[in-house]
């Protein structure tokens, strides 16, 4: 409780006053690369993050890591092709660009679908942050759930995104600090460091996984070629990174805050996978023990009081900040793609108070989504990245259709994002029946930013041949 009390109280003071818009979504572009860079990791590292990875490693081995991998090569990619079209003229969204390049519609289908997946996605994250509360500390899980949606967005309705950077800065490093800890105490009681030996005699250490397979879910292959293209979607038309970016002081600022965070990810990941090692190595893991309880469970039975506490604050602030980030965009793209278009509304005052409200309304429908979710053995992190795979391929097709693409119009976007998300709809959530079974979620995006490009093509091509043959008939009439 008197974590939650500093957090609130924390982002309250560092925000400022908030004078119009342009302060509220945008902290009025200018903050400093290096907080944009650690709130960029802190927004993506959610407690999925803090309990799920640590899971994975004490149940399987290293090769999660392979993702970073190509999540690096993926911002290097958006930092060079995608970051200086956001900063050619003013834009409050990254979905502003694809009006400019398309029409109106292919901004608002494009935000519409932000905003549903990330909806989707953060009701998971909420819902993960309340399975550590309730083991560690014996509140129900509607209890735990309420909690952090009530802290969270008190701070993020005085504050706008200068505070939720800035707490999420702070909460890094608890979060942080709190794996750290973990890991020093389960070495300790699993006999030192010299007890990897043990883990490498039974290829607990094997962190990469050369060959090319489709369905094993870590692979060399799957995760440079499917973290590239996961990471170019999310943080290269995910307006949740991007709001980010457009706070920066101008495009090399930008550029160095993203391919930062992608370095600073690799070594993030390392240290949740030895800490799912070093519980292994501590007898933490039970037979079929749930991967995303096996790290909380251990702080709650094996940690002492402080050590714990700073653990479940460690949490508390990795789903803070993600959530805190997802209010903030949720409202920004609701503020200025949606209402602002459609009401013709332009007052950056007026927005203000729009957006504050806009707040609020998010945050009842990501508290109200975690409420509803069903407990599963899924570890969340694999299921929040299946939700954003459902989109993230067709909004990274459609931005690469704008760029190289030329023949590409706006009924041409829409109708590959929405013959995307239909095909995606089967393959990632198995409804209404599963499309390619045993295809492993890191081919997710890859198979849809394919599918986008291709329909997309083609519905351009099937348009330009109507033209032709429109115009072939007007000459012999």
């Amino acid at each position: 409780m008197a974590y939650f009390v500093a957090v609130a109280a924390a982002g309250v003071l560092l925000a400022g006053r908030q004078k119009d818009a342009s302060d509220y979504f945008l902290g009025r572009r200018g903050l400093p690369w290096w907080a944009i860079m650690l709130s960029i990791v802190a927004t993506e590292t959610s407690a999925l993050t803090v309990i799920s990875v640590p899971g994975i490693a004490a149940t399987g081995n290293l090769t999660f890591i392979q993702l970073s991998f190509g999540y690096l090569i993926g911002r290097i990619g958006v930092a060079a092709l995608l970051l200086p079209g956001y900063f050619d003229g003013t834009q409050e969204t990254a979905y502003q660009r694809l009006e400019r390049r398309f029409g109106p519609h292919a901004r608002r289908v494009a935000a519409g679908t932000f905003l549903l997946t990330r909806a989707l996605g953060d009701s998971v994250r909420v819902f993960a942050t309340a399975i550590p509360l309730a083991i560690i500390t014996g509140w129900s899980m509607p209890l735990g759930i309420l909690a952090v949606g009530l802290v969270t967005v008190f701070y993020t309705w005085f504050g706008g995104l200068r505070a939720v950077v800035w707490v999420d800065v702070i909460q890094l490093f608890v979060y942080l600090l709190g794996g750290a800890a973990t890991l020093v105490v389960a070495l300790h009681l699993a006999g030192g460091v010299a007890a990897f030996h043990l883990a490498y005699d039974h290829f607990k250490l094997v962190f990469l996984d050369p060959g090319f397979s489709f369905t094993r879910t870590y692979t060399l292959w799957g995760g440079l070629i499917g973290g590239a293209l996961l990471s170019a979607a999310s943080h290269g038309t995910d307006h949740l990174i991007v709001q980010r970016l457009l706070a920066a002081r101008g495009l090399p600022d930008a550029r160095k805050a993203l391919i930062g965070s992608g370095v600073f990810v690799i070594f993030q990941f390392a240290l949740f996978l030895l800490v799912g090692t070093s519980l292994w190595l501590a007898g933490a893991v039970q037979p079929n023990a749930v991967g995303d309880r096996i790290y909380p469970t251990f702080v709650a039975h094996q940690l002492p009081v402080g050590l714990a506490g700073l653990v479940v604050a460690g949490i508390l602030a990795a789903a803070m900040s993600t959530v805190a980030s997802s209010l903030n965009s949720l409202a920004s793209a609701s503020t200025h793609d949606f209402y602002a278009p459609l009401t013709g509304r332009r007052d950056s005052e007026h927005l203000l108070r729009v957006g504050r409200g806009m707040t609020l309304v998010w945050a009842a429908i990501l508290v109200g989504g975690a409420m509803l979710f069903p407990d599963r053995k899924t570890p969340v992190v694999e299921l929040a990245l299946q939700i954003a795979s459902l989109t993230y391929g067709a909004l990274l097709g459609t931005y690469l259709l704008g760029g190289f693409w030329s023949r590409t119009r706006e009924r041409d976007i829409i109708i590959a994002m929405v013959a995307t998300v239909m095909l995606m709809t089967p393959v990632v959530l198995g409804w209404p029946f599963r499309l390619f079974p045993g295809l492993a979620w890191p081919w997710d995006v890859p198979l849809g930013t394919a599918v986008t490009v291709l329909v997309g093509m083609a519905a351009s091509m099937v348009g330009k041949m109507e033209g032709r043959n429109v115009g072939t008939g007007a000459e012999t009439t």
